[in-house]
């Protein structure tokens, strides 16, 4: 980690020439051909058989149309249909994606010309927001997704004394190792793994030099530039070779399953909110975050979760036969990642609903356009935000998902 200097490091620019380590390659590559067809494998487990399912499926960007066959019985499942909700980008090895209300898990590639195409550059790096840029998140978040990149892991988080000193480990002989531990740990970071073509290279690219005052010289439009202070407190972090991203990635999302270092909720005078997964693919994440902030309400836990539908069954229990979307709202929460929140504020539970606004969108931007739901949803399903309904479930639903999920 070559993170204090006044130009990016030579590391940086060597991880550009070097070989890319296979643990960090992922699919998805924009095919220069826009006739082409993706085939990849995929798995659906089915709640009445108990049964996890395997199917083709079939992906033709020319006009955005999918079709599935049953592997085991072969047979077509779906024929070739037009379908709006999934994308390119949205097609590599792991992810989950919702076809027809059908949450699939993409366990491999179906052709060896997809995984040619699609999975040669894809890399997966490090984008750490530091203390000093923590209430920037948004203007940050907006700028990786507008620079292409996909968020795939974010938790806010705070780091030990020793956290700080294992990620640190390069510079503990240089003179200013105690002024940057001390900085590291005086405040929650949001640590997130991003993917993109040349992830590691682009993404310091995107941050500029490490010293803020060379950044807005000879990157004024770059992370740095923009909100960065000096060459520690420098907004953001990435790593410069893919060593370096391995390690870290590690620290702050142990493959081993661990949880990394603590979250950061309070769990005192809370109310819980989730950004939807259709909000999150359509790189709203950004700009509600800035909305939240910009309303006055305290962001003090913010994770992202890849949620089952015994989860969201479990936690939208309370709608069960009271809403007619339940079914519905069910297949959204699971359809994708999506973002909980602990938010803060004197009575929020009351006042943060209403920032919310009402469950659906059409009636929202009728009777309160200023609202979340007014401004990022789109039908009463998608319709951009949960919020917790009830004072008292508050604390109870900021529980479920940053003390029973996230263990």
């Amino acid at each position: 980690m070559k993170e204090v200097s006044g130009v990016a490091s030579s590391g940086s620019m060597r991880a550009c020439q070097q070989g890319r380590s296979s643990s960090l390659v992922s699919p998805y590559m924009a095919p220069k051909n826009q006739s082409e067809r993706f085939a990849f494998i995929a798995e659906w487990y089915d709640p009445n058989a108990s049964l996890l399912r395997r199917y083709e499926l079939l992906f033709y960007p020319t006009d955005g149309s999918v079709e599935m066959h049953d592997v085991k019985n072969r047979r077509t499942f779906l024929k070739r249909t037009k379908y709006e909700d999934l994308r390119l980008e949205d097609l590599f090895i792991g992810n989950k994606v919702n076809v027809f209300s059908r949450q699939l898990v993409l366990i491999d590639y179906g052709d060896q010309y997809t995984a040619r195409q699609l999975g040669s550059r894809k890399e997966k790096t490090l984008a750490l927001i530091k203390p000093d840029a923590v209430s920037k998140a948004g203007e940050i978040i907006e700028m990786i997704n507008k620079s292409g990149f996909t968020i795939t892991k974010l938790r806010m988080m705070t780091l030990t004394r020793k956290e700080a000193a294992d990620f640190h480990v390069d510079h503990h002989s240089r003179p200013f190792y105690n002024e940057l531990i001390q900085f590291i740990t005086s405040g929650p970071v949001i640590a997130m793994e991003i993917l993109r073509d040349d992830a590691i290279c682009e993404w310091k690219r995107l941050l500029g030099p490490a010293n803020s005052g060379l950044s807005r010289t000879d990157a004024p439009g770059s992370i740095r530039a923009l909100f960065g202070t000096d060459g520690v407190r420098n907004a953001a972090h990435g790593p410069d070779t893919f060593a370096s991203a391995a390690r870290e990635m590690e620290l702050f999302f142990p493959s081993s399953g661990g949880c990394g270092p603590a979250n950061t909720a309070k769990f005192t005078n809370c109310t819980c909110c989730i950004i939807k997964p259709h909000a999150i693919s359509e790189g709203m994440l950004g700009k509600i975050l800035i909305a939240i902030r910009d309303a006055c309400f305290g962001m003090t836990a913010i994770q992202m979760f890849n949620l089952d539908r015994a989860n969201v069954e479990e936690f939208y229990e309370v709608y069960k036969g009271v809403v007619s979307e339940y079914n519905d709202m069910v297949t959204e929460l699971c359809s994708g990642p999506c973002v909980a929140i602990e938010i803060q504020q004197s009575n929020p539970t009351k006042t943060f609903r209403e920032f919310c606004g009402p469950a659906d969108p059409e009636i929202a931007r009728h009777l309160r356009p200023e609202t979340l739901r007014a401004i990022f949803g789109k039908t009463k399903v998608q319709n951009a935000v949960h919020c917790t309904d009830l004072p008292e479930d508050g604390l109870l639903e900021v529980q479920y998902f940053f003390k029973i999920l996230d263990n």
